[in-house]
């Protein structure tokens, strides 16, 4: 793994990704959560190979995707991408209550109830009165634990707010497109980590944000890495006031 910087690269070792990864001390200034999503593109800005994002990864991708999670104490997760990546539970770990956890987003509550990561103990669906009554039941009778955030549909705010409450305010998003737009919509997401694998795809694959996202929006490159099978890894972070005489890139 090597910083770029300007034109000298430097190897980065663990703990200091760590600390390129760590999450901001204080409060957040829009949510109660501090917010970090997590993606993977192809070169040509494909979100999946074959419907999934796993394929677009490689091993320096598998060690920033692990490092985030460690750092995060919740990672968020619409209903889909739990299904079509064939997520499995995150163990927190026995009585910690430190370690991350799994939220997944569901307003159509259409999980399958036999799947660990959804009926995991330290697992929590995020949904809304108005889900269908059948399937509700169905899950809650397999063991899943849903928590309401809205009456017709999932409030992200007050779903984040529930997170918090709870301690768990270093969120990690990993998608997928659809999550992602929402959050971006209501301004919620604090930081963009992305990997661009050194790889073309083509067809018809779709982008890591899928709907409105609440018109353009620019953010900050906080960092750019890469590693010796071509991956990049950058992190973005909210974007500042161009005219505000204070602030500046540092980069």
């Amino acid at each position: 793994m090597y910083l770029l910087q300007k034109a000298t690269q430097l190897t980065v070792d663990r703990d200091a990704l760590s600390d390129l990864y760590a999450y901001p001390d204080g409060d957040p200034s829009t949510s109660p959560c501090h917010v970090r999503a997590n993606m993977v593109t192809s070169l040509d800005g494909a979100a999946a190979a074959d419907g999934v994002s796993a394929g677009l990864g490689g091993d320096g991708d598998k060690q920033v995707f692990g490092l985030l999670r460690d750092l995060a104490e919740v990672v968020l997760v619409g209903s889909a991408t739990v299904t079509q990546e064939g997520y499995g539970p995150i163990d927190p770990g026995g009585d910690d209550p430190s370690t991350t956890t799994l939220a997944i987003v569901s307003g159509s509550l259409h999980l399958d109830a036999e799947q660990d990561a959804v009926t995991a103990a330290s697992t929590v669906v995020l949904t809304h009165e108005g889900a269908p009554a059948d399937r509700r039941t169905r899950l809650v009778d397999a063991g899943a634990t849903l928590l309401d955030c809205g009456e017709d549909d999932v409030d992200l705010r007050r779903a984040l707010a529930h997170l918090a409450d709870r301690g768990r305010t270093r969120v990690l998003c990993e998608g997928g497109p659809g999550l992602l737009a929402a959050l971006f919509a209501e301004d919620l997401v604090d930081e963009l980590c992305l990997t661009t694998g050194p790889t073309l795809i083509g067809g018809d694959a779709g982008r890591i944000t899928h709907g409105d996202t609440g018109g353009t929006r620019r953010l900050r490159r906080a960092h750019v890495l890469a590693d010796d099978e071509g991956f990049l890894f950058t992190r973005w972070v909210r974007g500042v006031v161009a005219d505000d005489p204070t602030t500046s890139d540092g980069n």
